[in-house]
């Protein structure tokens, strides 16, 4: 008897991400992190001496993407990742020779999932390329928030959503069948004038609390300033500015093609490793 699937656990409200995506662009959105993204992606690009017809760009916020590949992708289409991951992007397969992403993909419920799509929708040799936020982004706040709760209402509740971690991902693109995975971590340090700044510059960008399991009451006024204390504390330079930590997750693969470099065989080797050891020992 064969089991069904696992779905996906339903970490993101999706619905609400995009509501407050749309309310960061009202506000005037802070794009600072998407402009460095989109600047390192065209230069990454760049490298790869190869050309790209058919392109697609999943999930990415804005146009800032889109009009630094204009010139060299023939053409990319904007593909939104639904609210219900589970129907789909609606990528054909072997349709597509470039697949790129900015900031979209830390908030996919089924990250597995949406990259086996991507993958199966790539031409052989097709390349995904996308930057996605992990790792220690938002340490700081993490730690202010959860020393101020458990201080001052005697417990924690969630706030900043998980982070993927570096070697998981690079993991996944082989398990979803890419191939010559490639991982690599941007380390951005921002400074604020406080806890709040941040804060604003959070909802500016649309990325604040939108995890299912949020709280649904206002946080006390008196839990917010002690935040703030604590991150002046423990997180302040000299002149008594805060730092803000945010990592880009960089992930790149491709579509098997016979013309790639091929890992060796078992047993293939020409000389045993007790061989090497034995020529390296000294007399």
């Amino acid at each position: 008897m064969t089991s069904s699937p696992t779905a996906a656990p339903l970490l993101f409200d999706r619905a609400l991400l995009r509501a407050r995506q749309s309310r960061a662009a009202e506000l005037g959105a802070a794009t600072f992190l998407l402009d460095r993204v989109a600047d390192d992606m065209a230069e990454r690009l760049h490298a790869v001496l190869r050309d790209f017809r058919d392109g697609a760009d999943i999930g990415t916020a804005g146009e800032q993407v889109r009009k630094l590949l204009a010139a060299r992708v023939g053409s990319l289409a904007s593909i939104a990742i639904p609210d219900a991951e589970s129907s789909g992007l609606g990528l054909a397969p072997d349709t597509l020779d470039l697949a790129v992403s900015a900031l979209a993909l830390q908030f996919v419920n089924d990250l597995p999932g949406v990259l086996a799509q991507i993958r199966r929708a790539l031409k052989p040799d097709g390349l995904l390329l996308a930057a996605m936020i992990g790792g220690d982004t938002l340490t700081e706040l993490r730690q202010c928030f959860a020393s101020a709760e458990a201080e001052c209402e005697g417990g924690v509740s969630p706030r900043v959503a998980p982070s993927a971690d570096l070697r998981e991902i690079g993991a996944l693109l082989q398990r979803v069948g890419f191939a010559l995975p490639v991982t690599d971590v941007d380390r951005v340090v921002v400074r604020y004038d406080s806890a709040f700044a941040l804060m604003a510059d959070l909802r500016r960008m649309g990325a604040t609390n939108v995890l299912v399991e949020r709280r649904r009451t206002p946080t006390r006024r008196a839990t917010l300033l002690r935040m703030a204390q604590l991150y002046g504390e423990r997180f302040a330079d000299p002149d008594g500015r805060i730092r803000a930590t945010f990592d880009i997750i960089w992930l790149s693969g491709w579509a098997p093609h016979a013309s790639q470099q091929q890992p060796l065989k078992p047993g293939s080797a020409k000389a045993s490793l007790a061989e090497a050891v034995k020529r390296l020992a000294p007399e």
